[in-house]
Formats: structure tokens, C-alpha cells, sequence
């Protein structure tokens, strides 16, 4: 229902798009002016008056995943439990992983801190990178509390939504503004859930 009623404004967008440019070409002619101009201005308006924000967000989000995008482990399952010999073994999974969460930048910054057991904190940062484009960055921790470290660190990008502005636009009305991640982040942020599983002790 909701599908039908996003495809049917486009529609009525569209059919007012071409009486618009319609009637620039008639005004144009009528006045003696370039239609080609009149009818292209028009046309590049109305584009613009909704799709204005698709291809800087486009680039940017290309430029975001290319530069700054990833999956690293700092220190392996193996080389952490070398240097603490046994630890790892007594450690009690926090049932459901209590969160803790806190905002920051004004609303357009929100990070999760998922309290894996007494040792390990999976920590979720999600931050609005900008207040006119509509893209997400998200970056993912597995932090050792008693040393302070990171051992694996994952970052990703998504487009069409807002931390701060979670129900109003872009979302669901500008689908064409969507995309849940870079090329390739699935595969990135499913190993980083792998990696952090191996760190969440074991189950009551």
C-alpha cells in the first residue's frame, strides 16, 4: 500500500514535470525566446527540486567507501589468548548484551556499547556525516576494557537516512537515496560480528 502510494506521487510529479516544461516552451515561443532554453530550464527545475541531493550523494558515498571504508583486526583470537593464558576460558557472556547508549554532536552521533562480558565491549558509533546529504557512517569495536585496546575495528557507510532525523525525510519516501552499504560491507560487517562472537564468553 505504502509502495503505491510513494509510485503514484512520483507519477503526479512527473505529470506535472511535463506541464511545467509544456508550458515553458509555450511561453518561449510565444515570446520569442529559445524554447530548447526555456524547455531544458525547466526540466533541469523540477529535476532538481527533489533529486538535487542523488548524485552528490552518490559521490560522496563512493568517495566515503573507497577512502575510509574496512574490516582490520589489530590482534587475533589466538594472540590475545597467548598473552592472557586462561582468561578468556572463565569469562561469563552478559545475557542479551546490555547497551548503553549515548547521543552526541547535537543528536547526529549516536553510540551502543554492547557490555559483552566483565572483559569486552562491542561499541557502535553511528554519526551523521553531513547535515545535507543523507549518509551514515558507522564504525564497529571489539575494545579489551581492562587494556584499553582495540583488537578488530570495522567501518561502513550507508546512505538515505539520519541518525538524528530517523522518521522524517530523506527515509522511505526518497528510496532512490538508499543504500544499506559500501560494495562489499555485508561481507565486512558479517566478519566483524564473527570476530565478535569469539569474544562473548561463555553462556549462562
Amino acid at each position: 500500500m505504502f509502495g503505491l502510494i510513494v509510485f503514484g506521487a512520483m507519477g503526479l510529479y512527473l505529470l506535472l514535470s511535463i506541464g511545467v516544461v509544456v508550458w515553458a516552451v509555450r511561453h518561449a515561443r510565444k515570446h520569442g525566446k529559445s524554447t530548447k532554453r526555456w524547455g531544458w530550464g525547466a526540466a533541469f527545475v523540477m529535476y532538481n527540486l527533489v533529486f538535487w541531493d542523488w548524485l552528490p550523494t552518490v559521490a560522496m558515498h563512493k568517495y566515503y567507501c573507497s577512502t575510509q571504508a574496512g574490516f582490520w583486526v589489530y590482534k587475533t583470537l589466538d594472540q590475545w589468548k597467548a598473552e592472557n593464558p586462561g582468561v578468556l576460558e572463565a569469562l561469563v557472556a552478559n545475557e542479551g548484551a546490555p547497551s548503553e547508549n549515548e547521543q552526541f554532536d547535537h543528536g547526529y552521533g549516536k553510540t551502543s556499547t554492547y557490555l559483552l562480558n566483565k572483559r569486552f565491549n562491542w561499541i557502535v558509533t553511528r554519526q551523521d556525516i553531513s547535515t545535507l546529504l543523507p549518509i551514515i557512517r558507522e564504525e564497529q569495536q571489539v575494545k579489551d576494557l581492562k587494556k584499553g585496546e582495540v583488537l578488530a575495528r570495522y567501518v561502513g557507510f550507508s546512505t538515505g537516512n539520519s541518525v538524528k532525523n530517523t522518521i522524517g525525510p530523506p527515509g522511505p519516501l526518497r528510496f532512490w537515496l538508499t543504500s544499506s552499504n559500501c560494495n562489499g560491507g555485508q561481507r565486512n560487517d558479517s566478519l566483524m560480528w564473527q570476530f565478535t562472537e569469539k569474544f562473548m564468553g561463555a553462556k549462562k
